[in-house]
């Protein structure tokens, strides 16, 4: 089993962020966190790397009854989604397939959580890869 979905866009590293950002809030999620691995990277091993940044993206409600659940599953929230620069030029989104990622769990309330978060991610990469209509 994979554990993530992805696309390719031809568009511009921080104009996909915002896109991004902005679809995602469509389907109930904040980006909770923003990790700029490039900068990070560049402060800490003074090392140069390609534009990557990881979103740590949160759906509140979802987020909640998946810790009702099972109170152990904030090891693995929130979901990230990177966004990285690749060497021809285009931006690859990644989002976990949170199915995948939670499959070693044994509690059937918090799989329905993981297909219904599964869905909304596949629907923000599916938006993210559909053509900018003006």
């Amino acid at each position: 089993m994979k554990y993530y979905f992805q696309t390719v866009l031809g568009a511009n590293f921080d104009e996909v962020i915002q896109r991004l950002t902005e679809a995602l809030k469509e389907e109930g999620f904040g980006v909770l966190t923003d990790i700029d691995i490039k900068a990070t990277l560049k402060k800490k091993l003074d090392v140069d790397f390609r534009p990557y940044r990881i979103l740590g993206a949160c759906n509140p409600p979802f987020a909640y009854r998946a810790l009702q659940a099972e109170d152990k599953i904030g090891t693995m929230l929130p979901c990230n989604v990177i966004v990285q620069q690749l060497d021809n030029g285009k931006v690859e989104i990644a989002a976990i397939d949170p199915v995948a990622s939670m499959q070693a769990v044994d509690n059937e309330a918090l799989k329905e959580v993981a297909h219904t978060i599964r869905e909304k991610l596949q629907h923000v990469i599916e938006k993210l890869s559909a053509p900018v209509t003006q």
